[in-house]
Formats: structure tokens, C-alpha cells, sequence
């Protein structure tokens, strides 16, 4: 409770942060903040060619079934490839001002939030102007299913930048690892497709139930069975809860390291 309070009290710290990291992402470019919204576009044109004029995958508009997982997925796969490294890019920060050290991963992961967020407006215009439509009565579902995401991506980014501290080589270690952990979540493919008796192992992967629940409220549209948010959020919390610990027990010895 009293890291929490002192996390508070920095709250304005990690506004200045989250908007530092927003406008440093495109500084120097012509288009700036607009490739925010340019990007998950050219890439969506780039699966409709692919996958609906070339490869014909057996999925109704599968670059639709493709986007609205992708999109989660690489908001949390940026939070923990990129942020695993975000206490060792502030070293002198660190090093020479005292604050709570888990306002650099809060602010990271909230700057990831925010794009993430933006890049919902492209894909909610795509669906309207597609024909897919949605439906909002079953919206709701789709704030609590973006909350247990990022305490998931919070709590791993937590763990990973405190080992990142002591193993460098985590880093690129998780280049290598989050390359895999896509081909086991249900990104590119539906879970209908996993072998039954599979199943169960397949669901230990904490990403498999938050990409099946944003496909079910996007592509679906309807909402998720409660047995996939509860797991989902069974998996949310122990993740954020192993972070914390792990983050709480190295950061003393951050300075010391570095």
C-alpha cells in the first residue's frame, strides 16, 4: 500500500513521461503523430491484398479475423519486448533521482495504452465502412478485457525490466520469445483449429484468452463466455502480483548494478 500511495503521489511524473514517450515516437517525421493511425491503416490494406486476393485464407473477411487480433497483440508484445528494457534506458535517471522506480514501467505501458486506444478508432471505422458493423450492447466487456490486458503486460513488463537489470541478454532473449509466444496465441489462426486434446495446455498461454475475447467482441460481436474472462483475469492478476514481487525485491539494488 505505501508503494501504491508513492506511485500516486508521482502521478504527474508519469503523465509527463507517457507524453514524452508519445511525441518522441515520431519526432523528426513529416506526418508526426498521424502515423499513429497511418500505420495499423497501410498495414490493414496490406492483409486485405494478401489474404483476400492472393493467399484466399478459409476465414470470412480473415483480414478483418487477422487485425482485430493483431492489434492487441502487439501492444502487448511492444510492452514487453521494448519495456523490458525501460529501467536500463533510464540509467541516469535512476541513478541520480530518487523516485519509485515502478513509474517507468507504469509509464511505458500507459504510452502503448494510448496507441493501442487510437488504433481502435481505425479499426472501429473499418468495421463500419466493411459492412461488419458492431454491437455495442456488447461493448462493455470491452473496457474490462483491455484492463486485464494491461495488468498482464504491466505485471510481465515489471518482471522482465527487473531482470533485464541483472541479465542483459534478456533483451534479446525476448526478441527471440515473443516471435514464438505469437505462433502459440491464436493470432493468426482460430482456437477451433488447436487439437482438442491440446486445448487445456493451450490455454496456460495468458494471451490466449484475451485475443479470443477482443475476437469475439470485434469480429463476433458478441460477448465473451465468462469462463475466458475468469481466466483471462485469474491469469491478469498473478501475473501483476509475480511482477510486483519480483520488481519490489530487485529495485533496491538497481543503482548498485548499474
Amino acid at each position: 500500500m505505501n508503494t501504491l500511495k508513492e506511485i500516486w503521489e508521482y502521478r504527474t511524473m508519469i503523465v509527463n513521461l507517457v507524453r514524452r514517450d508519445l511525441k518522441g515516437k515520431y519526432k523528426g517525421s513529416v506526418l508526426g503523430f498521424f502515423w499513429t493511425f497511418l500505420t495499423p491503416l497501410l498495414q490493414l490494406i496490406v492483409y486485405t491484398l494478401v489474404f483476400s486476393v492472393i493467399m484466399r485464407a478459409g476465414v470470412e473477411d480473415y483480414y478483418l479475423f487477422l487485425f482485430v487480433a493483431l492489434i492487441p497483440w502487439t501492444y502487448f508484445a511492444n510492452c514487453i519486448s521494448v519495456g523490458s528494457g525501460c529501467i536500463m534506458n533510464q540509467k541516469n535517471l535512476v541513478v541520480k533521482i530518487y523516485f519509485p522506480r515502478e513509474v517507468l514501467p507504469i509509464s511505458y505501458v500507459a504510452a502503448q495504452l494510448v496507441n493501442m486506444l487510437l488504433t481502435f478508432i481505425v479499426l472501429i471505422a473499418v468495421l463500419l465502412v466493411s459492412g461488419k458493423g458492431i454491437n455495442l450492447m456488447v461493448w462493455g466487456y470491452l473496457f474490462i478485457i483491455i484492463f486485464v490486458e494491461t495488468i498482464l503486460a504491466l505485471g510481465l513488463t515489471l518482471f522482465f525490466s527487473a531482470i533485464t537489470v541483472f541479465l542483459r541478454d534478456m533483451q534479446y532473449l525476448l526478441s527471440i520469445v515473443i516471435m514464438a509466444w505469437q505462433f502459440m496465441t491464436p493470432v493468426m489462426y482460430s482456437v477451433d483449429m488447436v487439437p482438442e486434446q491440446l486445448r487445456p495446455l493451450f490455454y496456460l498461454n495468458p494471451m490466449t484468452p484475451i485475443i479470443v475475447a477482443y475476437r469475439d467482441i470485434f469480429y463476433y460481436k458478441q460477448a465473451p463466455e465468462l469462463s475466458t474472462l475468469l481466466l483471462g483475469i485469474g491469469m491478469g492478476v498473478f501475473c501483476m502480483l509475480l511482477g510486483g514481487f519480483v520488481f519490489e525485491k530487485s529495485k533496491k539494488r538497481f543503482a548498485e548494478v548499474m
